[in-house]
């Protein structure tokens, strides 16, 4: 756990609040520093195993957090519990080592509810899925290496990726692109990395192209995204990469056809089960090759469930920005990866340079690319240097300025969807898009969804118009949970537009021009998307970016946070907020505790 629990007592009838709970576990829910949930899992735990120290059910209940709060692990060593009235447990928590041998010693640990592993507390299922990705990466490099004819390579390389120009007179320079493609050909497990428009889905459609110029016979592809809109746009950026002039025509038609899903569309959905799938090492997937884009996305659990499900001479390539907020759900895994096979150095664990950066951005100008490049790295000076010399690339405004801009971005939507354009409607949702980091609250994805909307009615009644309720022409739509039946998936994106005939119809994106149509009486899992998070917004482009950040004192106002958002952008980014939240985001990164990356740089940890 990570920062300081809150000093303000909560209301005893607020439903965050552990009624039931005593000791140390009540106290530090009451100052905030658990949620009910962690402190029913651990009484819950404790119950089934008869443990009833103090100190051991308190450091369960701060790993259950952890885990809620994305990491997978939890070092007692470095857990900030100022303000909680420690009562009997004081003493034993004071030391976190010794606070850790007690743990390791408990009846949880020896029911096996939790583990001590190298100085750090897990819950099970997350030290056996770790434990499951590393021995599953370490035995696929542990093979021999894919066997690929030299001269063959170094001929589809050069087809695919020409060496000549480098860059000059506009001809496109391939070298980084090229040594991933050789990395790919030769490893069963590569990892291609680098910040959006370094040309990583370019990248993707040409190593393709090469592996199949070398391989012995036809190759089963399949490519992968762990949302339905990250899938698309993989499609759509693979077909436009196939479809440039320079592209040899070998191979052309089958890459073309090539269609990305998501991952767990890939996997088999499995009814009654969100973390179990139809394909695993009993009935593994069928495919010689399987590509998976905006890893940064994925979490722990649906990495283990990839591995066992992948052949072991499947190779696999993960694509993808480990500088990016990681899962929503619990591990960085990308960014795990990129730290750990980059540290194996000649280990066997994806073999030798299994790791390819890609550093060139193509996808926005410098003022851009400056103020991504100075929040990865967290030179806040920079950062605000660029915000306030943007040259209207990028600039920083005072909370309240952008509202104006904001309502006609969406009254723009709304004049395409009630002209019965879908495609127009569907065009004018891509051209900008409002990014949070919260859900809730003044600065939360509510409240500027209603204050957009409030806008927007005013207007309409101002101009004698009829708003229409809940489902309203030129609503967006985002899906926010997977209907295998309609086949919609969380992350899906659209927009309610007026049929010719009268009426409304749900315009779900799906790649073609009009997207795809539904009633809107089929749609439940659906929220209005005037605004959305910005970890919604990952495996999205946009010309144009607002973010609005919350105070300095938000949690969720990280480095990853602001780098994802302004990354978004292809035209123009607006920041919204003070100096000061710019500042706190830009020397906040976001720490979440994993043992992944150790486990692949030093197997003697594994």
């Amino acid at each position: 756990m990570t920062g300081r629990p809150g000093t303000e007592r909560r209301d005893p009838l607020d439903r965050r609040v552990a009624r039931r709970a005593e000791g140390v576990l009540r106290a530090a829910n009451e100052s905030g520093a658990l949620e009910a949930a962690d402190v029913h899992v651990a009484q819950r735990l404790g119950r089934l195993t008869g443990e009833d120290e103090p100190a051991v059910l308190l450091a369960t209940a701060l790993v259950v957090r952890a885990v809620r709060q994305g990491s997978v692990c939890l070092d007692l060593a470095g857990v900030d519990l100022d303000g909680v009235d420690l009562g009997v447990a004081a003493s034993a928590v004071r030391d976190g080592a010794a606070w850790t041998r007690a743990v390791a010693a408990s009846r949880l640990a020896a029911a096996g509810a939790v583990h001590v592993d190298h100085g750090l507390v897990y819950l099970d299922r997350y030290l056996r899925e770790e434990q499951q990705v590393e021995q599953d990466l370490r035995a696929r490099g542990d093979q021999a290496p894919p066997v690929v004819e030299t001269a063959r390579l170094e001929a589809a390389l050069e087809d695919w990726f020409p060496s000549a120009g480098g860059g000059a007179d506009g001809a496109p320079d391939f070298t980084e692109q090229r040594a991933a493609a050789a990395r790919a050909a030769t490893s069963w497990t590569t990892v291609v990395t680098g910040g959006p428009g370094t040309g990583k889905t370019t990248t993707v459609a040409r190593l393709l192209g090469t592996l199949l110029d070398v391989a012995p016979g036809p190759l089963r592809v399949a490519l992968a995204a762990p949302t339905g809109k990250a899938a698309a746009r993989m499609t759509e950026a693979v077909q436009a990469a196939v479809a440039r002039s320079d592209v040899p025509a070998a191979h052309r038609e089958q890459l073309s056809d090539l269609r990305a899903t998501t991952l767990h569309r890939l996997l088999g959905w499995r009814p009654g089960s969100q973390t179990r799938f139809r394909h695993d090492r009993h009935d593994p997937l069928p495919h010689d090759v399987v590509v998976v884009d905006e890893t940064s996305m994925v979490s722990l659990t649906l990495m283990a469930r990839l591995l066992e499900a992948l052949r072991p001479q499947t190779r696999l390539v993960l694509v993808g920005d480990a500088d990016q907020l990681a899962s929503v759900d619990a591990g960085a895994v990308l960014h795990d990866l990129v730290d750990g096979l980059e540290g194996a150095g000649d280990t066997r664990v994806g073999g030798t340079g299994a790791v390819a950066r890609l550093t060139r951005t193509h996808r926005y100008d410098d003022t851009i690319g400056a103020l991504a490049e100075a929040v990865r790295t967290g030179d806040a000076d920079a950062a605000l240097a660029a915000l306030h010399d943007g040259r209207g690339a990028v600039r920083l405004v005072t909370p309240g300025s952008a509202d104006d801009d904001l309502v006609a971005v969406a009254r723009r939507l709304l004049d395409a969807a009630r002209g019965a354009e879908p495609g127009a409607a569907l065009a004018a949702l891509e051209q900008h898009r409002l990014l949070l980091a919260h859900r809730a609250g003044e600065y939360g994805v509510a409240h500027w969804n209603r204050r957009i909307e409030r806008r927007l009615r005013e207007e309409t009644a101002t101009a004698g118009g009829a708003w229409g309720g809940e489902w309203y022409a030129g609503r967006p739509l985002l899906v926010t949970a997977n209907d295998y039946g309609l086949g919609l998936f969380n992350g899906d994106t659209g927009v309610v537009v007026r049929q010719p005939g009268g009426g409304l119809v749900a315009r779900l994106a799906d790649g073609s021009p009009d997207g795809r149509a539904l009633p809107v009486s089929r749609l439940a899992d659906v929220e209005t998307a005037h605004a959305m998070t910005v970890h919604r917004s990952q495996g999205s482009q946009f010309r144009r970016v607002t973010v609005v950040l919350p105070p300095p004192d938000s949690p969720l106002l990280t480095r990853e946070l602001l780098y994802t958002a302004v990354t978004r952008a292809q035209e123009s980014v607006t920041v919204v907020g003070t100096a000061d939240a710019v500042r706190a985001a830009v020397e906040r990164p976001a720490r979440r505790a994993s043992g992944l990356a150790r486990r692949l740089t030093d197997p003697a940890t594994a």
